[in-house]
């Protein structure tokens, strides 16, 4: 089953394909997409449509997730091209809901603030049901799976000595085009994860590549912290980064950048630098 959010006569939507056809229903709230979700297993009224060519306007899968949980360092390659120390555990950092955009629009760079933005593809999940705290929480609690492009701003993430602010800016966390259901989507690993800028391919690897898999990472995340419907985790990004690579490779003013993840689809945001200062 896959589920989109689009933006339909000046209002979202949920847009459901489970097989036999989808149901359309509003996209307030993420609890809305479990509803949804539920309602098209009974029966769906409507055909799949050809949402990205269509009039609609595709949204971010999730509207308003109440959490964004990020994982550093969790491909070795990646790990060994930034100097780091390989972490023990899973490291995690947060990013802002406000930074979250659709699967083409515009990630839009503040050159006063920012000179070094950068790419991450990542697998994400979308939490399906309240999990965690007190229970341990499993792949079983996973709704879906869909792709993140983590945008990260190097100068400010290495000046700031912590990471949250330099992954958060808004626009800096493109997901979609759409969430395949776990059910749908099967086992997350030895799936391909790429990034590419035109004709440059700049990420390329598997996510069998994470040192910490999706299983371990839902157990280490919920023992701390209780994960509600709607909840996003990002499972970190393979090697290939552009503040990295020799010589670097940031993200310039027109570039379109592609992220993708085997089995779902891709994001294609087109990056705008903007150095005038709002007044």
């Amino acid at each position: 089953m896959k589920i989109a959010r689009v933006l339909r006569d000046d209002e979202p939507r949920i847009i459901i394909d489970a097989g036999a056809g989808p149901r359309l229903a509003p996209a307030d709230v993420p609890d809305d997409i479990v509803v949804a979700v539920e309602l098209a297993r009974e029966g769906a009224t409507e055909h799949w449509p050809a949402y990205a060519t269509g009039s609609d306007r595709v949204l971010a899968p999730i509207a308003k997730p109440g959490k964004i949980i990020a994982v550093g360092l969790n491909y070795a390659d990646h790990t060994t091209e930034t100097g780091f120390t390989p972490p023990e555990r899973p490291l995690t950092f947060a990013k802002y809901s406000s930074s979250l955009i659709g699967p083409v629009d515009d990630i839009i760079v503040p050159g006063h603030l920012v000179q070094q933005p950068d790419y991450e593809a990542e697998l994400a999940l979308v939490i399906g049901r309240r999990c965690g705290g007190s229970t341990t929480a499993t792949l079983a609690d996973v709704l879906g799976y869909t792709v993140a492009n983590d945008v990260s701003a190097r100068d400010v993430q290495f000046s700031d000595g912590q990471w949250t602010r330099a992954k958060s800016f808004d626009t800096f966390t493109p997901l979609g085009p759409h969430i395949v259901t776990a059910d749908e989507f099967g086992d997350p690993s030895g799936r391909r994860i790429w990034t590419s800028i035109g004709d440059e391919l700049l990420q390329d690897d598997s996510t069998s590549s994470m040192v910490f898999d999706v299983a371990a990472l839902l157990a280490w995340i919920g023992a701390a912290t209780t994960l509600e419907p709607g909840d996003v985790i990002l499972t970190g990004t393979p090697a290939g980064a552009g503040g990295f690579r020799t010589p670097p490779r940031f993200l310039r003013d027109g570039d379109v950048v592609e992220v993708g993840v085997e089995g779902i689809g891709e994001l294609v945001n087109r990056v705008v630098i903007r150095t005038e200062v709002a007044a």
